[in-house]
Order: C-alpha cells, then sequence, then structure tokens
C-alpha cells in the first residue's frame, strides 16, 4: 500500500501533538505532587528535535504562528486541548482545583500552573478570545469560568480541514479544472498579483464585475490555484443583519481563511438595491473583514473607504468563443459557416459552450470510416451521414443552444412558442419586404459587425431594434412569432405592468434584469403596447417627470447595446417621440386590411385537417374587421361546427361573427352578411 505525503504529516502531526501534551502534564503532575512515567517526560529540546524532522509544521506551531500567540498562549491552548484528548490531564485539573468534577481547564489554573503566564492572555482583543480559539463560560467569574478549546481549532491540532461547522450551509468550495480563455486567464493572474506573497493581509478587495457569475468563479478559483490558496463562496443574502452576529461570522472566516489557507468570493449577483438593511450589511461585512476578499457584481460598486479593485468581466471574444466550439465540434461541425452562425447568435461563457457539445456528442456516434468521418444520431439513427455542415447536425446543435440559453423571465415575460410562418402573414409587399430584412440583420450581424469591422467604429447603434406599428389584430405579434420561427430564436412578450414600477428606480432595474437575461442566447424580446411606457418625454416640470424621462433613456442605451433583436409594438404611432423613433433601425407599419387582404386572410386561417363546406372567402372579407378578429371568428366557428359533428359552414361563422361583434358593441350590417346563409 502506498502511503501519502499526508499520511506520513498526520502520522508525525500526532506525535508531536502528543508529546507536546505530555510536557503540559509534566507541569500539572508537579503542580500536585505526582510523579508521572518517566518515559514520557519531554522537554523543549525533545520538541525541538521532532519539529526538525518535520517538513511540514505540526498543526500546532502553525497556529501558533499564524495567530501570534505567546509561549503562554500556546500552553494555555494545548492545556485546554488535553482536557480533550487526555483523560489524565482532566483528571488533574480537577486535582488542582480541589473538586474533581471541575475536570476542566480555566484561567485561574494555567495562571497558576504555566510558565511565563500573563493576566493579557485573558483581555477579549487577545489572540485566544479575539479569534476564538477558545470559549469561555460565564459561570463563575472570568478567571475560574471553565475554559474550553473551539471545536474546529481542536480537530485542526489533530490534522483535521473539515470546514468549521458554524460556516456550513454558509459557505461552499468552489474549484474549477477547466482551462480558463486567455481574457479570461489575464483577469486570474492581475487578481493573484494583487494578494501575491501575502493573501490574507488586508488588502484591496478585488471586484468582479458583469453579467456572468460563473465565468467570475472560474477567474476567482483560477487565482487562487495561482495563490495555492482555496476558494469557497457565500452569497451576500446570507449575511446576518444583526451587527453581533455579523461580527461573530467575520472572525469566525477570517479565522477559517488562515486555518484552511482560503480566499472568499462574496456573491452580490442578486443584490435587491431597494433593500437598504442589506446593502448596509454587506458594507459592514466588507469594510470590517481583514482577510483579503473577492466580490462578485453585476455593476461597479463603491464599498465605503476600501480600495477596490476592479476587474469587468466580460464573456470570451468572438475569437475565443470561435476556439471553444472548434475544439468541441470540430470533428461534427466542420463548416466554418456553421460555426459562424453559433458565435453570431449565442454569446455563451466557455463552461456553457462545453455543456452544449458535450450534450451534443452525447446524442451523436462518430466513428472513422477510412478518410471520411461518418456520424449518426443516436437516438433517432439514419444511415451514416458525414460530416461537413450536414443541417441535421447544425439543428441538433442549435436546438441544444436555445435550450441552455432561455433566459429566467416568467416573472416580467411570457414566452410565446412561435407557430406562425411566412405563409401566415398577409401584409403588403414593402412589409413583407422590411420583415425580411430584419431577419436578414439577424443572421448576418457577427459578418457585417466583426468580420467587416462595423463594431470597431463604435458600440452606438449595433442593436438591432423594429417598432411595429397599427391597431390591435393587424398582425403585430403574428410578426413577431414568423421572425422567431424563422430564425429559430426563443420569443419573450414582455409583461409591462411587471416591469413599471411607481418606485423611482425600479423600472430601470427591471429593464436590466429583461435584458440581461436574454442577452446570452440573443432572444427575441416583444414590447407589446409600449407606447403605454415610451411615450412622448415630458418636459421636466417635477422628479417624476424627470425620472420617466431616466428610464426612457435607459431603455434606449439598452435597446442600441443589446445582441438580439427588440420589438416594440404600438397602437398609437404618433404617440411616440420623434427622437425615440430615430434611435430604431426598423419601423413597419401594419395597415388595417383591405377587402383583397381580408379574403388572403379568410383563405388561409383554417389549418388543413379542418374540415370546412361552402366557405365564401368573398363574402366573408365584407367584414371590416383585422386579422386577429377573423381568427376569432374562424376559431369559435369550429367549436360550433365541432358540437354539431358538421364541417365548418357560413352559418358557424355567421353566428361567430355576431358574437365577436358584441365584443365592440357593434352590429352586423346587412350588406356585410348578405347571402351568407
Amino acid at each position: 500500500m502506498i502511503v501519502s505525503p499526508l499520511d506520513h504529516w498526520l502520522e508525525a502531526n500526532q506525535r508531536y501533538l502528543m508529546a507536546a501534551l505530555a510536557e503540559v502534564r509534566q507541569m500539572l503532575e508537579q503542580r500536585v505532587g505526582a510523579s508521572g512515567d518517566r518515559s514520557e517526560t519531554m522537554s523543549s529540546q525533545d520538541l525541538e528535535s521532532m519539529r526538525a524532522a518535520m517538513k511540514v509544521a505540526p498543526a500546532i506551531e502553525t497556529l501558533c504562528q499564524l495567530f501570534n500567540l505567546s509561549p503562554f498562549e500556546r500552553q494555555v491552548l494545548l492545556l485546554c486541548a488535553g482536557v480533550e484528548l487526555d483523560g489524565e490531564i482532566a483528571k488533574l485539573c480537577g486535582q488542582i482545583q480541589g473538586d474533581n468534577r471541575k475536570n476542566h481547564a480555566t484561567f485561574s489554573l494555567a495562571l497558576a500552573v504555566l510558565p511565563n503566564s500573563h493576566w493579557s492572555a485573558i483581555y477579549p482583543a487577545s489572540s485566544l478570545r479575539h479569534w476564538r480559539l477558545l470559549e469561555l463560560g460565564n459561570s463563575d467569574g472570568i478567571i475560574r469560568s471553565p475554559l474550553r478549546i473551539d471545536e474546529r481549532v481542536l480537530h485542526y491540532l489533530t490534522g483535521g480541514q473539515d470546514l468549521d461547522q458554524r460556516l456550513v450551509g454558509l459557505v461552499r468550495s468552489v474549484s474549477v479544472s477547466r482551462q480558463l480563455v486567455p481574457s479570461h486567464q489575464i483577469l486570474a493572474e492581475r487578481l493573484a498579483a494583487n494578494w501575491s506573497g501575502q493573501p490574507n493581509q488586508r488588502l484591496a478587495v478585488v471586484q468582479l464585475c458583469g453579467t456572468d457569475p460563473e465565468s467570475q468563479r472560474e477567474i476567482a478559483s483560477a487565482a487562487c490555484t495561482l495563490l495555492g490558496l482555496k476558494l469557497q463562496a457565500m452569497s451576500a443574502r446570507l449575511l446576518p443583519v444583526d451587527a453581533r452576529e455579523l461580527e461573530v461570522l467575520m472572525r469566525l472566516w477570517e479565522r477559517e481563511a488562515a486555518l484552511n489557507n482560503s480566499l472568499l468570493l462574496l456573491d452580490c449577483q442578486e443584490l435587491n438595491t431597494s433593500d437598504a438593511a442589506r446593502q448596509d450589511t454587506i458594507q459592514r461585512f466588507i469594510e470590517g473583514l481583514r482577510v483579503g476578499l473577492i466580490v462578485s457584481t453585476r455593476e461597479r460598486k463603491t464599498w465605503g473607504e476600501c480600495p477596490t479593485l476592479t476587474l469587468e468581466v466580460q464573456p470570451p471574444t468572438t475569437e475565443e468563443q470561435y476556439e471553444l466550439w472548434h475544439r468541441g465540434l470540430g470533428q461534427v461541425m466542420e463548416s466554418n459557416g456553421s460555426v459562424s452562425a453559433l458565435v453570431g447568435q449565442y454569446n455563451f461563457n466557455s463552461s456553457t459552450i462545453q455543456a452544449v457539445c458535450a450534450e451534443a456528442l452525447g446524442q451523436l456516434e462518430v466513428r472513422e470510416q477510412g478518410s471520411q468521418v461518418l456520424i449518426q444520431h443516436q437516438i433517432s439513427p439514419n444511415p451514416p451521414y458525414q460530416q461537413g455542415g450536414n443541417s441535421k447536425i447544425q439543428n441538433l446543435v442549435w436546438d441544444i443552444c436555445r435550450s441552455q440559453s432561455c433566459p429566467r423571465l416568467s416573472d416580467l415575460a411570457q414566452r410565446i412558442e412561435p407557430t406562425a410562418t411566412w405563409d401566415d402573414l398577409v401584409l403588403p409587399p414593402m412589409e413583407q419586404q422590411v420583415l425580411q430584412e430584419i431577419a436578414v440583420h439577424v443572421r448576418q450581424r457577427l459578418t457585417v459587425y466583426e468580420t467587416w469591422g462595423f463594431a470597431s467604429k463604435g458600440a452606438r447603434g449595433l442593436g438591432i431594434s423594429a417598432l411595429f406599428a397599427g391597431l390591435s389584430g393587424t398582425g403585430k405579434t403574428m410578426a413577431a412569432e414568423v421572425l422567431a420561427n424563422e430564425l429559430r430564436l426563443e420569443l419573450y412578450r414582455i409583461d409591462l405592468s411587471s416591469v413599471v414600477s411607481k418606485y423611482i428606480g425600479e423600472t430601470e432595474k427591471n429593464l436590466r434584469r429583461v435584458f440581461d437575461a436574454a442577452e446570452q442566447g440573443g432572444a427575441i424580446l416583444l414590447f407589446d403596447e409600449a407606447d403605454a411606457l415610451f411615450g412622448k418625454r415630458s418636459e421636466v416640470k417635477d422628479s417624476h417627470d424627470r425620472y420617466a424621462n431616466i428610464e426612457v433613456s435607459y431603455l434606449l442605451q439598452r435597446m442600441e447595446a443589446y445582441r438580439g433583436l427588440a420589438i416594440l409594438t404600438t397602437n398609437l404611432k404618433n404617440a411616440l417621440d420623434t427622437a425615440f423613433m430615430r434611435r430604431l433601425r426598423f419601423i413597419v407599419q401594419f395597415p388595417f386590411p383591405d377587402m383583397a387582404q381580408r379574403a388572403e386572410i379568410w383563405q388561409r386561417i383554417f389549418p388543413a385537417a379542418t374540415p370546412t363546406e361552402g366557405l365564401d372567402v368573398q363574402k366573408l372579407a365584407r367584414l371590416n374587421i383585422a386579422g386577429g378578429n377573423i381568427r376569432n371568428i374562424a376559431l369559435y366557428a369550429a367549436f360550433l361546427a365541432a358540437e354539431a359533428q358538421e364541417p365548418v359552414q357560413m352559418s358557424h361563422l355567421l353566428r361567430a361573427a355576431q358574437v365577436e361583434f358584441v365584443k365592440f358593441e357593434k352590429s352586423l350590417t346587412e350588406s356585410e352578411i348578405r347571402g351568407w346563409v
């Protein structure tokens, strides 16, 4: 059996600790006049010889160095450890105190028995008490109260490295083994340089800013590896608000950082900026901590008077994402165009790209046949097909990317499953062409911005934004569905009632959540009836007007920088500010359909599987209604026909039309329904 260096150290450390305890036991025996076993008699020279033989210092000596313990404080700590580990020491403590039930250490006993004693070891600011190495009872004054070693410290002396039980559930270990992309490796090296050689002294707080907490953890972990440290993470939401509890937590963590050679990553990503008490707690924690600290945030913050090194964590560059995709799927997706489409649409970090590649390869069987690489889908196998841009492989990877990039917007937006196609959309040729050109801009964004260099001219105006204007039911939402279906992207309709808040600053925070959550996968965002939020910017007459204008400006800024497509719909185009309109790349007017267009809509409204009989689209087109109303009538009529076990007929549509017209308090005219039945 191979014995590891750790096993060797544990064995040597145990011998050293027992020898150190034997030295303390001798002092107690001398006090009571007992004579111990001379074979166990130890001297300082014996301990020094044992220490010199160890390549790594014993735990007790490391602990004394870490917390700057005096020789007397060292012996007090060993006395308390001996009570737990050596029954003879506990018995001797009882004898010295004249009561066998008092088989515990006290400061009074330590002052009387141990050499080099000093009263300052009792002070609250002393190392023993400040670092909570010992626990002091309060039953009989300070010097006569029971004195016990802290459990975590006792385990440390015996070689244990388990986390303090009071920190379990608050902090978690972070370890990332994957190689960082070059841009992130540079940040890790800068972070490590901040603490190089003195990680647990009070230096600048390192703040990692950005919307990708996973990459922030990877960078922090890599920096700790460079420093030979362990990384532990804690959510800022778990910090206790009570000042005394917070102080205890800080001391426990500072002690743990020293004992376990660790750095802390404080996760403030989900910080609620409106929670003043929580903000104050975080501020006090960061200012009060006296060891190295990394803070993960979305945006740059100032932490009181603390010196702060702020590093912006951006997603991997375009070139780095290319390399990650080629490395993960090079054998499967040789076509450069296929990888370009992925990089152009999905702004993934390295771990997500690796997860997509692993899932895709898990569904494919790849084997070599001569000079060719043959690939077969394991779940629904067809004859093997070659690599090189095969659409089945591309579609598989794209679908996995879509599932990985679904933003968490359940409370602010509604996900729409796009089913509509170009055939379902009835619009004039010019509007149809503009919609198709919107799809072109989304598909070719990477080529124009990156390959052809437009992004280097400035980030402003690179977002793809569109305004769909028209009366209700004219096809604005359907057009968004068509684009999402064409581009094979997620579509989210934003719930403006959840986004807009009467509280100052909350609307911008909600908008930030929407855009940040959707950014990674470039989902299509549909702000329905946007004029409710983005109407004419008012003159500043009071603070509410000023903040309303700030909300509009923030939206414009995010739309111009958004990686995906943002669509605003409005029933009242004239209600929008002209300055706002100039910032939009596309404006599509959805006209109220004329009779020919209504006939075309009626012609396409029923699915191929729906049985119909005797329908006259020209007569139906006489109804002066929009496409949304036509769909409502067709659907209502289908239910009537299904109940009667008949094909959909004009009589069913007549009844459905009557119900629809009642909604907007109108009645059918004779000219509209003449000859229907």
